[in-house]
């Protein structure tokens, strides 16, 4: 019999009040992705993205694609092991992929659990009942160095839901429909024109990573129609065979038609890559993230993701995983814009919270820009609040507000050494603060399955901050990339607008951070001025 030992970082707990709801069913058919080692030093990867990020743009040269493969991929030994290994399981292997460094297995539950040994159960909870593991993973001695990560056994869902008000009306932006992005890129200066060449994304790829939904065509031709823009190309990327499937305007479709519809109206002549990836758990998040970095055929220059949840909700394995992601990203060049949730420092909803403080991952990741909100009170970008407590009866749910905090996972990394960090109101101890910086988080007019309607959240910020990124790219014609350091280095300059006035904490809910002068835990170091930021890129 083989000695199986604990897989290091695999160790999870189980949502909070979940209620045991059975075994599994054994012969149901499942599949994990196994995450192997690299052939480089991973931490080596991320000190080559600070090292870029830290290095004139002119004089930037990213890795290719090639290059990452050889120096940072898989090595074919190890695969074939995988394989191998699969194969005495009776596993089935459906992907390979030595740059992803991943092996995709997939068979009967009970032979996947005879490969990896995990305490799986059935659990019932709040959000829905979902597949839950506790513990560690085991794994074979002869793979305890090959294997970092295994995903797939825990299905606990991301979240990620729009604010979105419902409209009867049909008639285009305007009024409590709200206003197209456009409205907001002007607000914030972002560059239009360079040398008389219209800034509209001509020449991007802009990467739009969805867990469920959909877009309709249809949808997307009336919504562009009535902003006056002929609507962008659009391609949707299975990932682990999930596809578009779009149903109701109630569901995860809200999400995916606020991403490209805010995007595509501020940068329509990009093309947009929707990689469409199970809500189901960590697995389908890490194969859809990876998918697009390591897309070598679409090469996009920035990645938008709105989707995330609580810190304490990954194990160790997941974020290592997650993290090697964005340092392969900013060794490429491509920026990562990520939504730094939208319920304050409490990041759940109502009927989810667990009553704990929490910051939003992957925003709260130092290699990814982390996009807070604000709200326009009297012309002026204030942190964004609805002013609401938490109450499970009311619509929405209430305690919008825009993520942020510091950082229980995350030490402070060194391009905000100098931003005033405060201690961490929960653990009072120092780490990365979240987020980078915001923009408006409401009042965007968006259409899903044929209902039009305001709609926001900092899921609306993340897109449209990669929709600046692809303007500022194109301007360069070079990925500007991890953007970080120079935001920081540069907000005295005017990259960035200080927003001192708002909390995110929840009214008579729960305490959060204060905006003031500065770098603050609601909006990071202010809004962007798109034309200033192009301007000090050199």
């Amino acid at each position: 019999m083989p000695i199986y030992i604990p897989l290091p970082g695999s160790k999870r707990r189980l949502l909070p009040n979940s209620r045991p709801a059975g075994p599994i069913d054994p012969s149901a058919i499942a599949s994990v992705t196994v995450r192997v080692r690299s052939a480089g030093d991973p931490e080596a990867l991320a000190r080559k993205a600070y090292e870029l990020a830290n290095t004139p743009l002119a004089e930037r040269k990213y890795l290719t694609h090639d290059e990452l493969e050889k120096q940072y991929g898989a090595s074919q030994e190890d695969l074939d092991k995988i394989e191998h290994f699969a194969q005495e399981h009776d596993l089935i292997v459906v992907h390979r992929n030595a740059a992803e460094r991943s092996v995709v297995l997939k068979g009967k539950l009970g032979d996947l659990l005879g490969a990896f040994h995990a305490d799986v159960q059935i659990y019932h909870h709040a959000t829905g009942t979902y597949r839950g593991r506790k513990g560690e993973i085991t794994v074979p001695e002869e793979l305890g160095k090959i294997v970092t990560g295994v995903f797939g056994f825990d299905t606990r869902p991301k979240h990620r839901v729009p604010h979105r008000q419902k409209s009867t009306a049909h008639d285009g932006p305007g009024g409590q429909n709200g206003v197209a992005a456009t409205d907001f890129a002007t607000r914030y200066h972002f560059p239009t024109n360079l040398n008389g060449t219209a800034l509209d994304g001509t020449g991007q790829t802009i990467a739009i990573i969805e867990l469920g939904g959909g877009y309709r065509s249809s949808d997307l031709k009336v919504f562009f129609k009535e902003i006056g823009l002929t609507a962008p190309k659009v391609s949707s990327i299975s990932v682990d065979h999930a596809g578009n499937d779009p149903t109701t305007a109630d569901s995860a479709d809200g999400e995916v038609m606020l991403d490209i519809e805010v995007a595509g109206a501020v940068a329509p002549k990009a093309t947009f890559a929707v990689y469409f990836a199970p809500n189901n758990g960590d697995k389908g998040f890490i194969d859809a993230i990876s998918a697009a970095v390591h897309d070598s055929q679409r090469k996009p220059g920035v990645i938008s993701i709105s989707w995330g949840g609580p810190e304490s909700s990954n194990d160790q394995q997941s974020m290592q995983a997650y993290h090697e992601l964005f340092a392969a990203a900013g060794a490429l060049g491509i920026t990562v814009c990520i939504a730094s949730g939208d319920h304050g420092t409490a990041d759940l909803d109502a009927s989810d919270w667990d009553g704990q403080i929490h910051v939003d991952y992957p925003a709260s990741d130092d290699l990814v820009l982390g996009c807070g909100g604000t709200q326009i009170d009297s012309g002026i970008d204030v942190v964004w609040n609805d002013g609401t407590p938490f109450d499970v009866n009311a619509p929405g749910g209430g305690g919008w507000a825009s993520g942020g905090g510091i950082s229980g996972v995350f030490a402070v990394p060194s391009y905000q050494a100098n931003a005033g960090l405060p201690m961490s109101i929960d653990t009072g101890k120092p780490g990365r603060g979240v987020p980078d910086i915001a923009m408006s988080a409401t009042n965007y007019f968006t259409r899903v399955d044929g209902s039009e309607g305001a709609s926001g959240g900092t899921s609306a910020v993340a897109p449209l901050m990669a929709a600046l990124v692809a303007r500022l790219n194109q301007a360069k014609k070079k990925n500007v990339g991890f953007l970080n350091p120079f935001l920081y280095a540069n907000a005295s300059k005017g990259v960035v607008r200080d927003v001192t006035s708002g909390t995110n904490a929840i009214k008579n809910t729960l305490k959060g951070y204060d905006a003031g002068p500065g770098w603050d835990a609601c909006t990071g170091l202010g809004t962007p001025d798109g034309m200033t930021i192009l301007n000090h890129l050199a």
